[in-house]
């Protein structure tokens, strides 16, 4: 288990994905997935049943990624809506897209039938609700834009608990879905494992290669994977450096559990037209209780050190529209990529032939996951795709120009960090459980005492980019607010795109302290 989750934990953390040793030797395959979250597993899946060899390798725990800290709505209903993608994109392309996540929901819902996968998969209603603070104009041009796409919505003036008092509209979204993660994800798995898959834990891959021929992943114990196609489903991409991640930017996003009669609350997915919005689904608990997941609170990642403050204000928020509300059983975080023209990045990555990524979730990763499975089976097995060029990672950037300077912003407000002053004066100040700061010379050292009272200093430069990481106290953890690395306080690396950990350094004189 790593830092994280002892500190946040998530409902589908209860479940084990599976087992899986570390790779021990050096091996061959047709293809080389990295990442065994919704993403990785469906890509190996699929690919497995078309009769191809398949490796997953994973730095942590099967499915313990960011898999296992979503809320998992699985949605033909845009995070960003469908008229904020036409604008920047197209109407053909927007279209695509609806036909993307509908063909992911479908597919979700064929394999578990076929697999025999209890993963508690339900189709049901999503509700876009108007929320008081905006306006009703959002909804009508959602609406409007979606019957000229052809993408069933009805305009609903039915209450639900999650409208303000007096208003009553919302979208109604048919066809979505929910569905337990971690036990879909071990179904996957089981299936992956009687078609032949080989499943890897705790194997941390630190280069990807070509030579003579071959695709060559090198893990950080030294140990190679040879394969003709490799597939990055990393949440963030760990193979290139600058290419995709100035193209999203990553956002944290906050999530709690909490019993409620069963019963209670219509069985769909909510959302409200707040910006960043909450959401909402109910997850079956027992005969006469269910689990409601309430998320929302989002801020840009390492640029807020309030998890804790923001997990009770969504509680707070849940408790005012339900008051029947129970304990509260889990609370957790998890990281979203937004592209800034709407859309993920699901395909060859740039300049590589043979290899692949899926990122860019947008807040979608399970749908975007599932679209992954698909999309880039097709472009492995015959080369091409029929959403291939809506979510091509070499896209470039046409319109959106103002929020795609907007997002770059912070690496250049980062690296001015360098030249101010330390936040603390010495790290003896530091109580259990805190990070900071401090400048030694012109270096800035990552300074934390764990809540086990160790002191831990390491450079506080991420090794991806060298952007200045910020202490997340909710985690326990470094975040970078540039490209969404996480680093723990012995600073191994948690979440791409980084792969190595901060860098080591000797304790100058001027940050002795008391152990």
């Amino acid at each position: 288990m790593n830092v994280r989750d002892e500190h946040t934990r998530s409902l589908w953390m209860d479940v084990s994905v599976a087992e899986a040793p570390a790779l021990s030797g050096t091996i061959g395959t047709d293809v080389v997935v990295i990442g065994a979250g919704i993403a990785g597993l469906s890509v190996a899946y699929e690919l497995a049943c078309h009769g191809r060899s398949v490796v997953v390798l994973d730095r942590g725990s099967i499915g313990s990624g960011m898999t296992a800290r979503t809320t998992a709505h699985l949605a033909t209903a845009l995070d960003d809506g469908y008229d904020a993608l036409v604008k920047v994109r197209g109407l053909d392309c927007a279209r695509r897209c609806y036909q993307s996540v509908a063909a992911a929901i479908d597919r979700a819902e064929a394999i578990q039938q076929a697999e025999h996968i209890d993963c508690d998969f339900r189709r049901l209603d999503g509700y876009w609700v108007l929320a008081p603070e905006t306006s009703a104009s959002e909804l009508d041009d959602e609406l409007d834009c979606c019957r000229k796409l052809g993408i069933p919505v009805e305009n609903c003036v039915d209450p639900t608990p999650f409208h303000a008092r007096g208003q009553v509209r919302s979208l109604r979204f048919a066809g979505q879905a929910r569905l337990h993660p971690t036990k879909y994800l071990a179904g996957l798995a089981g299936a992956l494992k009687r078609r032949g898959a080989q499943l890897y834990a705790d194997t941390c891959v630190e280069s990807i290669r070509e030579q003579h021929g071959d695709m060559v992943v090198t893990t950080a114990s030294g140990h190679e994977v040879h394969a003709t196609d490799v597939v990055v489903a990393t949440n963030s991409p760990v193979n290139v450096e600058v290419a995709i991640h100035t193209k999203q930017a990553p956002y944290r996003t906050y999530a709690l559990a909490a019993k409620i009669a069963a019963g209670a609350l219509q069985d769909a997915l909510y959302w409200d037209t707040l910006d960043p919005y909450h959401y909402v689904r109910l997850q079956p608990f027992s005969d006469d209780e269910d689990i409601v997941i309430v998320g929302g609170e989002d801020h840009k990642s390492g640029e807020a050190n309030d998890g804790a403050q923001r997990l009770d204000a969504l509680e707070r928020w849940a408790r005012e529209r339900l008051p029947d509300l129970r304990e509260v059983t889990h609370r957790w975080s998890g990281q979203v990529l937004e592209p800034v023209d709407f859309a993920g990045f699901i395909g060859r990555s740039p300049d590589e032939e043979h290899v692949f990524i899926v990122s860019g979730d947008s807040g979608q990763g399970i749908t975007n996951g599932l679209v992954a499975g698909l999309l880039l089976t097709d472009l492995i097995t015959a080369g091409a795709g029929p959403w291939e060029d809506l979510y091509a990672p070499s896209r470039k950037i046409q319109r959106n120009i103002s929020e795609f300077i907007s997002e770059n912003i912070t690496p250049l407000k980062n690296f001015a960090e360098y030249l101010t002053a330390s936040e603390i004066t010495s790290v003896e100040r530091l109580r259990p459980g805190e990070g900071r700061l401090v400048r030694s010379g012109l270096k800035k050292i990552a300074a934390c005492r764990d809540r086990n009272g160790h002191l831990h200093l390491h450079s506080a430069s991420c090794t991806h980019l060298g952007c200045v990481v910020h202490w997340n106290a909710l985690e326990q953890c470094w975040d970078c607010p540039c490209h969404g690395s996480q680093f723990a306080p012995d600073g191994t690396a948690l979440n791409g795109p980084a792969v190595s950990p901060l860098g080591e350094i000797e304790k100058p004189a001027n940050l002795e302290a008391a152990e």
